[in-house]
C-alpha cells in the first residue's frame, strides 16, 4: 500500500463539512400528488441546513423554488444548479466524496433506482454535471461500472465499512459479483480494512432492500444507534431482534465491541393500508447539529431525540416532521447527501 492510500479516507457523516445537497420535488416527479405537502418538509429542512452550512438545491425550476424558500430561508447559503431530475433521493444519487493526501475525490456511482424498480437515467447524470459545473469541487472518479447508494453505506472514518447483505447483495445491482468480490472491490474503492455485514433487519414498505441508514448507523468511531422493536406482536419483531443480537457481536478495529444506543420503533403508519417505513435512524449530522425525522408521535419523537442527544452530547437535536417523506418510502437522511469541507463553495 502505498503513502497515499495510508492517507486516503472515506470520512464519517461527522467530519468538517462545507454543505448538504438537496434535490427538490417537482410536478415530473412522483410527488406530483402531494406537491404542496412535501415542499412544504422539504422548506423546513432546507431551513434548518442553510441556517448553519451552505445548501446545494438541484432543480429542474430554480427559480420557482427560489419564491417557495425565500421567505424563511437563509439565502446567502443556498446555491441552485439547474438540472434534469427523475427524483428526489440525494443521499442515493449524490457523490460520495473520499478525503486523499492531495485532495477531494468525488466518486460517482451508478444509481439504478434500487434495483431497477425506478426510473433513474436523470438522477444518474447529477453528480458529473455538479463537478462539470462547478457545483462540486474535486476530482471526479468514474466509478459508474459499479451500482452503489449512498444510503446503503456506513463510515466510521478509521477504515471500517457498516453495510448490510440483503441491499449490497442484490442480485438487480451487481449480480455478477459475490460477496467476497463485492467485498474486495469496496476494501479497494474505499481503503477499507473491515466490513460489518448486517444481515438480519427490514422495514416494511422499504423499496431499498435494508439500506443501512434505516436500521442502524454510526454515531462515533465506537457508537451505534440502531432501530429497536419492544413489541412481540410486530411484524418486525424478530428481524430487529435478531439484528440487535448481531450489533452486539461486531467489533471495533481496536476489538472492543461496540456502545450500542437503541432507537425506538415508529408505531405503525399506514397508508392506502400498507405500512410506511417511518425510522428514527434515517437522521442527518451536521456540523453543529444533527436533524432528525419525527412523525407526529410525540413519546417516540421525545424518546428518540434524547438518544440521539445520548451520541452526539456536543449538538443541537433538531426534529423535522418527515411524515411526507415516508409516503414515497424515505425520510430526512435519503433526501440530502453531505459534503466535507471544500466541496461546496
Amino acid at each position: 500500500m502505498s503513502d497515499k492510500d495510508l492517507k486516503t479516507t472515506f470520512p464519517a457523516e461527522w467530519v468538517s463539512q462545507s454543505g448538504i445537497q438537496l434535490t427538490w420535488p417537482h410536478a415530473e416527479t412522483d410527488w406530483a400528488y402531494m406537491l404542496t405537502e412535501v415542499r412544504s418538509c422539504f422548506t423546513a429542512i432546507a431551513r434548518e441546513i442553510a441556517k448553519r452550512e451552505l445548501l446545494l438545491i438541484v432543480t429542474p425550476e430554480p427559480e420557482e423554488v427560489r419564491k417557495q424558500i425565500s421567505a424563511t430561508v437563509n439565502m446567502e447559503n443556498v446555491r441552485f444548479m439547474e438540472c434534469e431530475t427523475n427524483d428526489t433521493w440525494a443521499r442515493d444519487h449524490g457523490a460520495i466524496t473520499l478525503l486523499d493526501a492531495d485532495g477531494l475525490s468525488l466518486l460517482d456511482f451508478t444509481f439504478n433506482g434500487w434495483g431497477l424498480k425506478f426510473a433513474s437515467d436523470k438522477d444518474n447524470l447529477i453528480t458529473r454535471q455538479a463537478v462539470e459545473a462547478g457545483f462540486l469541487n474535486g476530482r471526479y472518479v468514474n466509478r459508474l461500472g459499479f451500482v452503489l447508494e449512498g444510503g446503503s453505506i456506513e463510515s466510521d472514518g478509521q477504515g471500517t465499512l457498516l453495510t448490510t447483505s440483503e441491499c449490497l447483495l442484490s442480485p438487480q445491482r451487481n449480480g455478477r459479483l459475490n460477496q467476497v468480490e463485492i467485498e474486495e472491490y469496496l476494501k479497494s474503492t474505499f481503503y477499507l480494512q473491515k466490513i460489518l455485514w448486517l444481515d438480519h433487519g427490514y422495514l416494511a414498505g422499504d423499496d431499498t432492500d435494508s439500506h443501512i441508514d434505516t436500521l442502524a448507523r454510526f454515531c462515533s468511531t465506537n457508537t451505534i444507534a440502531y432501530v429497536k422493536c419492544d413489541d412481540k406482536e410486530d411484524e418486525h419483531y424478530e428481524a430487529l431482534r435478531a439484528m440487535e443480537e448481531q450489533l452486539k457481536t461486531f467489533r471495533t478495529l481496536a476489538g472492543e465491541p461496540y456502545r450500542l444506543l437503541a432507537l425506538p420503533m415508529v408505531d405503525k403508519i399506514e397508508e392506502n393500508c400498507e405500512r410506511l417505513p417511518a425510522t428514527y435512524a434515517n437522521f442527518l449530522i451536521m456540523n453543529d447539529a444533527v436533524l432528525y425525522p419525527t412523525y407526529n408521535q410525540p413519546a417516540n419523537d421525545r424518546k428518540a431525540g434524547e438518544v440521539l442527544q445520548q451520541a452526539f452530547p456536543k449538538h443541537e437535536i433538531v426534529g423535522i416532521d418527515c411524515r411526507a417523506l415516508i409516503k414515497q418510502h424515505g425520510s430526512l437522511h435519503c433526501v440530502t447527501m453531505q459534503y466535507p469541507q471544500g466541496v461546496i463553495k
